[in-house]
């Protein structure tokens, strides 16, 4: 039997209206919301739902495919094959999440977004679909206004429009706290270049005990050539906080590990907003859409493409939920000291599943984990110090 005539016969609904005449379905009393995690059937009805907004005329290409297979057994431990499914209406989809609160179907939403963000080019009969769900579903993304812009070819304005609908858009000065920095940052991915005290704090780190988070990030940032934040040329600082996580979620450094890493990120933030980090990430390594962002990245498209990365980024996914932690607001040089390991314990951080790591998911600290660029700009930064280079078991 396949997973189609397991479900009750539901009558596709029809495209959506651009006018949206229909209510969107309620959401429930706080003594009626449903708070377990999906079963099989629940989790078939929202693949058919993804399906529904997603497919177009052409229907669905194989990587939002894998995505749909990647995401449901990440994050319901089901993998439903959207091919073995019909598409499910807005309103079909909505009906059957009647008992969801807004925050569930928001994730839902979400993941419809996901799939329209691996289009390049991005059709507008997708976007308008997947207005029409979000509608029925009584709820909304910013990132929604992300994809229209890519739509229609307004790329200057995706950029825009990250900036005003995505999690750092209530940036205020005690959200720079945990930096560090010599003065408030004004702006998230603001480089601060000229602060000597914040590139002695960094620099610090190689003094941490053998085994703690703080010298696996100091040996992290010497395998590399990565330039301390406070220094010229340095990361943003806000943008430095991931690197604490490649290390706590061992993680290696391309391109690929990139789209785990902010998979695993954008999901643990508590605030749905947080997603904004895993589509820019998109937009810059899968699409190319977006031509830069966060004071350091460039565009190189093609990496979830890779054969395994959507599986692996499923998996980073379904590690950030269950961390549900806002991984750049934490003050990692208070942890610097902890072991690695303790670290991970205390944030609740699971385990990769071993098909992701089968797939390709690899750590810092392996063959794999470090891309050739940065392995010549470690061996580069250790000859300008008069040291051996050591890339600490960091391979190509």
């Amino acid at each position: 039997m396949s997973e189609s005539e397991s479900e009750p016969a539901v009558e596709p609904a029809p495209d959506p209206d651009p006018e949206f005449e229909a209510e969107p379905v309620p959401l429930p009393d706080a003594d009626r919301v449903d708070l377990r995690p999906p079963d099989r059937a629940e989790t078939v009805r929202i693949i058919r739902g993804l399906k529904g907004a997603l497919s177009g005329g052409g229907g669905l290409t194989e990587l939002q495919k894998l995505l749909l297979r990647a995401v449901s057994r990440s994050m319901t431990g089901f993998e439903v094959d959207p091919d073995t499914v019909e598409p499910l209406g807005a309103r079909g989809l909505a009906e059957s999440l009647a008992a969801r609160n807004e925050i569930f179907r928001t994730r839902v939403l979400q993941l419809m977004v996901l799939g329209e963000l691996v289009l390049n080019p991005l059709p507008e009969d997708v976007c308008l679909a997947v207005d029409g769900y979000a509608h029925a579903l009584g709820v909304d993304d910013g990132m929604r206004e992300v994809a229209k812009d890519y739509a229609e070819g307004a790329l200057g304005l995706a950029l825009t429009d990250f900036e005003r609908n995505g999690y750092t858009a209530r940036w205020d000065a005690d959200s720079s706290s945990q930096l560090h920095a010599r003065s408030a940052l004004t702006e998230p991915w603001q480089q601060v270049a000229d602060d000597p005290a914040l590139a002695a704090r960094w620099a610090a780190l190689a003094h941490c005990p053998e085994g703690s988070l703080g010298l696996g990030v100091h040996r992290f940032y010497q395998a590399r050539g990565f330039v301390h934040p406070g220094l010229p040329d340095s990361a943003p600082p806000y943008l430095a906080q991931h690197d604490w996580v490649h290390v706590v979620a061992d993680y290696g450094t391309t391109l690929e590990s990139e789209l785990e890493v902010f998979g695993l990120i954008g999901r643990a933030i508590p605030d749905p907003r947080g997603f904004s980090l895993l589509a820019m990430v998109l937009g810059l390594f899968e699409t190319g859409l977006l031509e830069r962002a966060a004071g350091l990245f460039e565009a190189d498209a093609g990496h979830l493409s890779r054969e395994g990365v959507a599986l692996r980024l499923g998996d980073a996914m379904r590690r950030g939920a269950v961390t549900g932690a806002d991984l750049l607001g934490i003050d990692w040089f208070e942890l610097a000291d902890i072991p690695v390991d303790r670290v991970r314990r205390d944030l609740g951080l699971p385990d990769k599943d071993p098909l992701a790591v089968r797939a390709g998911s690899v750590s810092p600290w392996g063959p794999g984990g470090i891309s050739p660029f940065q392995r010549r700009s470690g061996m580069k930064l250790a000859a300008a110090e008069g040291r051996r280079y050591d890339s600490f078991g960091a391979d190509l």
